[in-house]
């Protein structure tokens, strides 16, 4: 009798500790699936397709950057293609003039970005991010030719003297390129980083190198 008695106080302690590692194992996976962290999944800003207008002060269209999955078509106010922008498989962005001319590249690298000639041969341009968050323009020399600056407004374009030449305004929804005395040349409601907008005064670049360069600090949020 007192076996009996022993092996079912056995069995129900077994019983009990199976049960109970079987609730705790319970517990830890729902504690693990709790803690886990969320997949954010990031808008890659290639994978828009809206169109980018860039208006006269008084309201008429002037240019335009057409975004598609793979680049962007940059036209003239009537809708005439003046340039194709694409990402190559190198993850060099390539500038075609409507005659599926080359005309040059943009690459990217953290920090800064460069504008290279139609054979890939040599540098001619480089918009360098620097450690204060304001940018700088450069030549092939790295001679300085424009400072990008931080305004409490958006952004200011000086020459190396700190000559003012153009204002980047951001105001109600807008971005507006304005001259040194404060007239508007173009604007923008349309969604573009202020940066990247920003190429668009660097008047020692052809439109076609702005709109290409404007294209990749936008994809990179000007970083």
């Amino acid at each position: 009798m007192k076996k009996m008695i022993g092996k079912v106080l056995v069995l129900g302690f077994l019983i009990t500790a199976l049960l109970g590692c079987s609730h705790n194992k319970t517990e830890i996976e729902l504690s693990k699936e709790k803690i886990s962290p969320t997949t954010v999944t990031a808008t890659n800003v290639a994978n828009r397709t809206d169109k980018i207008k860039f208006k006269t002060e008084g309201g008429s269209d002037l240019f335009a950057l057409k975004q598609q999955a793979d680049g962007a078509k940059l036209v003239d106010g009537n809708d005439q293609e003046l340039a194709r922008i694409k990402v190559d498989k190198s993850g060099k962005i390539k500038i075609k003039n409507s005659s599926n001319k080359v005309l040059g590249y943009v690459v990217t690298a953290k920090g800064y970005w460069k504008l290279e000639t139609p054979e890939q041969s040599r540098d001619l341009y480089i918009l360098r991010r620097q450690n204060d968050g304001n940018y700088q323009l450069e030549d092939a020399a790295k001679k300085e030719i424009y400072q990008i600056k931080t305004r409490k407004d958006g952004w200011g374009i000086e020459t190396p003297d700190k000559k003012l030449v153009y204002q980047v305004r951001i105001k109600e929804g807008k971005t507006s390129l304005r001259n040194a005395s404060a007239n508007t040349v173009f604007s923008t409601k349309s969604e573009i980083s202020p940066i990247a907008f920003t190429c668009f005064g660097l008047d020692v670049l052809t439109r076609e190198q702005q709109a290409a360069l404007a294209y990749a600090v936008n994809l990179t949020g000007g970083q």
